[in-house]
């Protein structure tokens, strides 16, 4: 019998209370690891910790796909930019050790789905840059409309795409979270699902060695709708002895 695949999915390392201790912890919203559960793999969180390609393709090994996770804002200066005002402080480490475990993920085709955060640190990898805040762009806080509130939003999506063969030609009242956004569009990488005012919701590599797929939303809040991590878990080998 097959065993799950193991899907690696990068965490925040943040200031956190629990109970007496208050310190910088590792976590990650349980909707990612229920998300993973739920489409038949098993969930591995990857905190942030020294970057060196060495430590991130040992990593990546072990693993039978990465995602992505969301959460704070990349650092401007990937992509030559100052900070905007409303631009949060940067996480390097965080940024450093997703670059790091997404270039050793494409360079062995492991299946890769990056999601609102995570489509941003691809986008810069490929040398594309940010909008660093929507609402400056699109004269609303349609896509973070208060601190903890998903918006909701509809996309149309590219014919042919892999979004497309998964979800068809459109999805509705898909969750977002994010006031900024992929800009310049990186290098090698495609728009495959944009929103009614141009904003991009979806990148994905033609080039890629296996299946690879950016979404700016975030899929792991539909509980009712697995059908991006089934396409994830899906496209892994079964089984540990088939991995190189």
């Amino acid at each position: 019998m097959a065993s799950a695949p193991i899907i690696g999915i990068s965490t925040y390392l943040e200031p956190a209370t629990c109970g007496v201790w208050d310190t910088r912890a590792s976590f990650l919203h349980e909707a990612y690891l229920q998300a993973v559960l739920d489409a038949g793999g098993v969930p591995v969180l990857l905190p942030p910790q020294p970057s060196e390609s060495d430590r991130a393709a040992q990593v990546i090994a072990k693993l039978d796909g990465l995602i992505l996770a969301g959460g704070a804002d990349v650092n401007p200066a990937r992509y030559g930019e100052q900070p905007h005002e409303k631009t949060g402080a940067p996480r390097d480490d965080r940024d450093d050790w997703e670059v790091a475990l997404y270039v050793a993920a494409r360079s062995v085709g492991r299946p890769i789905l990056a999601i609102c955060r995570g489509m941003q640190i691809v986008n810069t990898v490929h040398g594309g840059t940010l909008l660093q805040h929507l609402p400056d762009i699109v004269g609303s806080d349609l896509y973070q409309p208060a601190p903890g509130v998903f918006g909701s939003v509809d996309i149309t999506i590219s014919e042919g795409s892999a979004l497309a063969n998964i979800l068809g030609s459109s999805a509705h009242d898909i969750p977002v979270y994010h006031h900024q956004a992929v800009g310049k569009v990186g290098s090698g990488l495609a728009v495959t699902a944009t929103t009614s005012d141009g904003t991009i919701q979806a990148l994905e590599c033609p080039s890629a060695l296996g299946f690879f797929l950016a979404v700016q939303w975030h899929p792991e809040q539909q509980h009712h709708d697995r059908r991006l991590f089934e396409a994830l878990v899906n496209a892994t080998p079964h089984t540990s002895k088939e991995r190189p």
